[in-house]
């Protein structure tokens, strides 16, 4: 697993305060790096089917998850794809924020 993964993981529960993603399963695929899958339990590496695929380059993810980069204008610029629940993503942008 990479630094990257381990930080996001790191970074994302503590952005949750350890709670989990109560709307279902996400999951974060950082391009070349691996992925983050967030539920209930909180956020972990994996690579588990999930509700709904976000995926981005390593410094869209990382300006998103510290607050430089709005979700979903980065959506709409094409620098973050979405496959499946697009409200759940939009849920998920809302935790993140």
């Amino acid at each position: 697993m990479s630094d990257v993964i381990d930080g996001a993981v790191k970074a994302l529960n503590e952005k949750m305060a350890g709670g989990g993603f109560s709307a279902g399963t996400a999951k974060f695929v950082i391009n070349g790096e691996g992925a983050v899958v967030i539920d209930g339990e909180g956020a972990r590496a994996g690579d588990d089917e999930a509700d709904v695929t976000l995926s981005a380059d390593r410094d869209v993810f990382e300006a998103i998850l510290f607050g430089d980069m709005n979700a979903t204008a980065a959506f709409m610029g094409g620098k973050l794809s979405v496959d499946g629940d697009m409200g759940m993503a939009m849920q998920l942008g809302a935790v993140l924020s």
